[in-house]
């Protein structure tokens, strides 16, 4: 039963905040991401235009899913290490170096020093492995010299950026390693590295559920601690938004088909007869895509489901509360660090999948990519918030402005100016939305 003296307040606060307060008061979603989402939106068509109908087609937006994975999953870390109020210049330079360590390892030192033969099932898992370890064992040396030796980590990882770049071209004196594995190429999409229309459709049936599911399960614990539960209508309003969304990018992904020419190789291999309007195969989801939304569902469950997420944020609140409440700041930085070295590892096995090799300027500027994802994704560098979907966004807003100034034909050094002043902005705006709290 509402009490007589305080509703006419709750209708007097309810009319105070018009149509759109009310809407995001009952479906609580994030001004700054719908800003975000809107943004990119604005882009989407402006590029769409401007590139004479080029952008938004299955080919482009199949394609900018793949490019935008490996930065995403790097974003992912990047918010944990800029919520602690650090920075990593370094994550391009590790990237490059754990690709080229896995190029080496599958190339040259396995088959020769462990007698592993190319072409062998585990020869691509243990090169993938020793990439991983790398880049941990890289992210745990640097964090270890922040934590608990007390360099500044700008200091730290810049030294970073130019020794792990130069660990790259020195493991091969500057030479071009390939071909890669064709099981590890899978990792970097292509025809043959997506799952294919049916197996799509199973994923977002799925994704769906999880979706309800999940809902579900955050309204049945509302209800056992008593917190206040949102309408029916807005909960059932986010369901169906998520899953249009879903099954609207796979739709996406299924339309984009295997080349003709790709195709007809495929169908005299497998002895298929090809009709005559021509044989069509949808991509579906590319395989790094999949991968990198499983790092995205693993990253957000750790950052808000587990303690060492909740000490991450603690620290990045107020380090010196953080310490005196018994938590272990230096060792919690140094995992951050060494988290952001693996992810750094997976992103590395991907771009040289795709590239089919691995180069010395492998990852060359993704530092500035991946800080940037992160703080248009509403991370702020003043430390102690930041979201894991947020950053992966960033990530997809960044690489559409790079996909879309190449249809244009901008040459690369005015896009760096356009990424350039696009952090700056995106700074800006994060100053001036932490001032009016």
């Amino acid at each position: 039963m509402t009490d007589i003296t305080t509703a006419p307040v709750d209708r007097a606060r309810a009319s105070e905040l018009g149509f759109a307060g009310r809407f995001l008061k009952a479906t609580e979603l994030d001004v700054r991401m719908l800003g975000m989402l809107a943004a990119l939106v604005l882009i989407w068509i402006t590029l769409h235009i401007l590139s004479g109908g080029l952008f938004l087609t299955p080919r482009n937006l199949w394609n900018l899913s793949v490019q935008s994975a490996s930065v995403a999953i790097m974003a992912t870390g990047m918010v944990l290490v800029i919520v602690t109020r650090n920075i990593d210049l370094s994550v391009g330079s590790v990237l490059g170096f754990c690709a080229m360590v896995m190029g080496v390892m599958q190339t040259q030192w396995l088959p020769q020093y462990l007698g592993v033969p190319i072409g062998s099932s585990y020869l691509w898992v243990l090169a993938l492995c020793s990439g991983l370890v790398a880049g941990v064992v890289i992210g745990g040396l640097q964090g270890y010299v922040i934590a608990y030796m007390g360099v500044p980590a700008f200091i730290v990882t810049l030294g970073g950026l130019l020794v792990w770049r130069g660990g790259a071209w020195w493991l091969t004196s500057g030479q071009t390693v390939a071909p890669m594995d064709p099981t590890y190429r899978l990792m970097g999409g292509g025809p043959e590295g997506a799952i294919g229309s049916t197996w799509s459709w199973v994923v977002a049936v799925v994704a769906c559920i999880g979706v309800l599911f999940l809902l579900r399960s955050v309204r049945q614990q509302r209800k056992r601690f008593h917190f206040p539960l949102k309408p029916v209508w807005a909960e059932v309003l986010l369901g169906v938004v998520a899953c249009v969304a879903i099954l609207g990018a796979v739709w996406v992904a299924n339309s984009y088909y295997w080349p003709a020419g790709i195709v007809r190789r495929y169908a005299a291999e497998n002895n298929i007869a090809v009709p005559d309007g021509g044989l069509q195969i949808a991509h579906g989801i590319a395989i790094p895509v999949l991968m990198a939304i499983t790092v995205g569902i693993v990253m957000t469950f750790i950052t808000t489901r587990t303690r060492f997420g909740r000490y991450v944020f603690a620290i990045g609140g107020n380090p010196e509360a953080a310490a005196l409440a018994g938590i272990a700041t230096r060792w919690v930085t140094m995992k951050i660090f060494m988290l952001m070295g693996l992810l750094a590892g997976i992103s590395a096995a991907i771009s040289s999948a795709r590239l089919n090799a691995s180069t010395n300027a492998l990852g060359t500027l993704d530092e500035l990519l991946v800080i940037a994802a992160a703080v248009i994704g509403g991370t702020s560098l003043a430390g102690g918030s930041g979201t894991v979907v947020g950053a992966m966004l960033g990530a997809l807003l960044m690489q559409s402005l790079q996909s879309g100034m190449v249809l244009l034909g901008i040459d690369t050094p005015l896009q760096n100016i356009v990424v350039g002043l696009v952090l700056v902005l995106a700074v800006w705006v994060d100053t001036i939305y932490r001032k009016r709290l």
